[in-house]
């Protein structure tokens, strides 16, 4: 389900303010369509870790930028070891020869 701007406003509890400097920082990237952005149960998810690090963890807006950036690899790396086990799934499973290490 895509919420408005509106909507999500009221759903996060946050200020329009807060949520204009967020998107500077595209820290939210919401959908855009032709009546606005259109924010997902995946933008509020990482609403709720923003509010949780800056309002419980004391982290500052720098702080914020590179926990974000690396939940964002942490996630990219996930995906792309799911797309590995898929593209393994099948494949004969051989030893692993100490010559075959760096």
């Amino acid at each position: 389900m895509k919420l408005t701007k509106r909507e999500f406003l009221l759903s996060s509890g946050i200020e329009g303010e807060t949520l204009e400097l967020w998107l500077e920082h595209s820290w939210l990237i919401p959908e855009q369509t032709a009546a606005g952005p259109a924010f997902s149960e995946l933008d509020a998810a990482r609403a709720r870790l923003i509010i949780e690090l800056r309002d419980n963890i004391g982290a500052n807006e720098a702080g914020i930028d590179v926990i974000l950036h690396l939940v964002d690899q942490l996630n990219g790396m996930r995906w792309a070891l799911r797309q590995v086990g898929q593209t393994m799934a099948g494949q004969p499973v051989r030893d692993v020869d100490q010559r075959d290490l760096p």
